[in-house]
Formats: C-alpha cells, sequence, structure tokens
C-alpha cells in the first residue's frame, strides 16, 4: 500500500494517538461536511508508546469498541503514521511526465532520499503544483515510512473488521484539515504564517503552515498523560482514577494552585520552546496566530496563557464549528472533544478530495 493511498468514499477517519482511539465519519456536500458518527475509545495503558503500536490485538479490540460505539456502517479507514515515522522531501521533476513515467522516475531516484533499502518502506508522491524557480517542472511531494509502521496500522484495522484504503502521515492529515480551523482567522489565514500545536497526551506536535501549506513540523515528548501523573502522586490516586478526576472534577480545592497552574505553566512554555526552534530553522521570528489542538488545548484559560507567553493571537481549535452535526450525537460532548479530532477529521476528508 503507498502511504497517501488511493482516494475512495467513504472512509472513516481514524486516528491512533497514544492514549486512545478517534474514529470519525463525515458526510460532505459542495465543500461542506457533516458529522455522521464519531467515536472516542480510551486504550489500555501501554498498548501505544509515544504513538507506536505495541499490542496489536489491544488496539485492534479498541478500534472495533470505537466503531460499535460510534455505529457507523462504513468498513473503509483512513490512518496515519507519526510525522517521526516518516520522511518527506520535495524533490523537481520535469512536468511532461505522466503518471506512471513519473513513477518509474521516482522509484529510480528515491534511494537518495531514504535512507533505508527501498523493499523495506513503503512510499507514495503528489505533485504540489509548478516550481516557481524552474519553468517546465514541477515540486513533487515524496513521501515514505518503513513498511512496518504501516502494516502495525493496517493489521490493527483489520483484526477490528476493517479495511486501511489510506495510510497518511499525521501532519498531512493536520494541513488538510486546517482550512476548517482557518475560517476562524482574518482573511481565513491565507498569505499568513500560522502555527497548530497539538498536544495530546504523551507527544506534542507542532505543525506550520504557510498560505495554508506546512513548512515546518516538529514532534517532542510531551503531553497531558504528566497532568494525570501528578494528580495520581499528589492524591493518591490510581491512573484510571486520576483522567477520570482531571475531565470530570472532585479534586480538592488546592487543585488548580498547586497541580493544575503549574502544568499550564509547563505546557505554555513547551509551546514557546517549540516556536523558537521553528524561528531558529526559518526566515521567520514570529508566526500570524496559534491555534491550540489535542486534548489539553481543551483546559479553560490555555488560550489566553499560550496568547501571553507566546505574543501572538491564539485560539482553540474547532474543526466543526460550520458543520451540521447528526441528531444521534451530543453536540456537547463533540464540542469538548473537538481539539483532539484534527488528525481524524483531515483523514476523514480524505473521502471528498
Amino acid at each position: 500500500m503507498g502511504l497517501f493511498g488511493k482516494k475512495r468514499t467513504p472512509l472513516l477517519g481514524i486516528d491512533i494517538s497514544s492514549t486512545a482511539v478517534k474514529l470519525l465519519e463525515l458526510k460532505g456536500q459542495d465543500g461542506r461536511y457533516r458529522v455522521e458518527s464519531y467515536a472516542v475509545e480510551p486504550l489500555p495503558a501501554n498498548a501505544v508508546v509515544e504513538k507506536n503500536i505495541a499490542n496489536l490485538e489491544a488496539v485492534g479490540e479498541t478500534i472495533k469498541s470505537a466503531v460499535k460505539r460510534s455505529q457507523t456502517k462504513l468498513r473503509n479507514a483512513a490512518l496515519a503514521v507519526p510525522g517521526s515515522s516518516a520522511i518527506s522531501k520535495t524533490i523537481v521533476m520535469p512536468a511532461d511526465l505522466g503518471d506512471e513515467e513519473m513513477e518509474a522516475q521516482i522509484q529510480l531516484q528515491a534511494d537518495q532520499y531514504v535512507p533505508y533499502p527501498l523493499e523495506e518502506v513503503n512510499l507514495d508522491f503528489q505533485v504540489l503544483g509548478a516550481s516557481e524557480d524552474n519553468p517546465g517542472t514541477v515540486d513533487v511531494l515524496l513521501v515514505a515510512s518503513r513498511a512496518e509502521n504501516v502494516e502495525v496500522r493496517v493489521d490493527a484495522c483489520q483484526a477490528a473488521g476493517l479495511t486501511a484504503k489510506v495510510v497518511d502521515v499525521e501532519s498531512y492529515a493536520t494541513e488538510n484539515a486546517f482550512p476548517l480551523l482557518a475560517s476562524a482567522l482574518p482573511g481565513g489565514g491565507r498569505g499568513q504564517t500560522v502555527a497548530v500545536v497539538d498536544v495530546g497526551a504523551t507527544m506534542t506536535m507542532l505543525t506550520v503552515l504557510e498560505d495554508h501549506r506546512i513548512v515546518y513540523t516538529r514532534e517532542q515528548v510531551f503531553g497531558g498523560r504528566q497532568l494525570t501523573e501528578e494528580i495520581m502522586r499528589r492524591y493518591g490516586l490510581s491512573f484510571e482514577e486520576a483522567g477520570r478526576a482531571k475531565r470530570q472534577g472532585g479534586l480538592p480545592d488546592s487543585y488548580e494552585d498547586e497541580v493544575l497552574e503549574p502544568f499550564q505553566e509547563a505546557m505554555a512554555q513547551q509551546i514557546t520552546r517549540s516556536l523558537q526552534f521553528f524561528f531558529g530553522a526559518s526566515q521567520h521570528n514570529s508566526v500570524d496566530a496559534i491555534i491550540l489542538a489535542g486534548g489539553c488545548a481543551a483546559i479553560a484559560g490555555m488560550d489566553e496563557l499560550v496568547q501571553e507567553r507566546a505574543g501572538a493571537p491564539t485560539h482553540v481549535g474547532n474543526p466543526f464549528a460550520s458543520m451540521a452535526v447528526s441528531s444521534r450525537i451530543s453536540a456537547q460532548r463533540l464540542n469538548q472533544d473537538a481539539p483532539a479530532m484534527l488528525v481524524a477529521c483531515g483523514l476523514a476528508m480524505r473521502s471528498y478530495e
């Protein structure tokens, strides 16, 4: 299977994160979408470690539970590998090549860009458009990942009774969903440099987009699990109890001052540090906006704190803000889960490209 895969309709977007499987079904028409079904199903501890599947059977069972909970009838899916498991390179090719000729040329040249034996990787390409500097050529995005990273996700999907039709990369799924977030920005984010910061349970992914195109990505180990573990330590709770208390409340009055606020400060610091890495690697010394995504984005006041620390307008990302929602879905729950559904949303949108 190629990494991007061929488009099929319709597809379930399935995001396998470190702590949960997030599943989404969209119905699209005339550029507008409706949420048909969705589910967020927690994974057993250590089934996925830093986005690497460690327990295939457990992940397959969790996907199966998510399908059942969502009540979807779809059986084809789009999945994603983490950005850290993929190699991306923009190469220049003659514009007059047909698809088959281009594929043959890329296969011949791929070993220049991929540091693994080609028989051990899945690779795919996408024509981005005419090259600015070289008339008669096109820019082509080449993406490769070790076959084992792709196959373990395909196998987990298969164990749940689904067929993986597309395997994407998380950062490109984010780029795919970005127009839904950009509608909240002045001018729809066109001509702007926007940082999307997805803070999950164990990993934080920074994706910087310039005029809706990815120009920089970075992953680092930091996430909401650190807050859960501090609640466990401070209040003598199990991991499950701490996670539940974090979401539903019921912790002592000292929780906000002693535990939550230090975590928020640490998260804001991680975000500003990530942005400094971007500034150091580019011509930029600022961004026009920051969009917070991932489960930690939903922490009350987090957007204001990041805006203050990073000095850029900051919004909580909700890809469903302008979507209709099926009557069988709790709009309130979807709204709470929305910042964490960004990758799943970008994958589900592959149905309608």
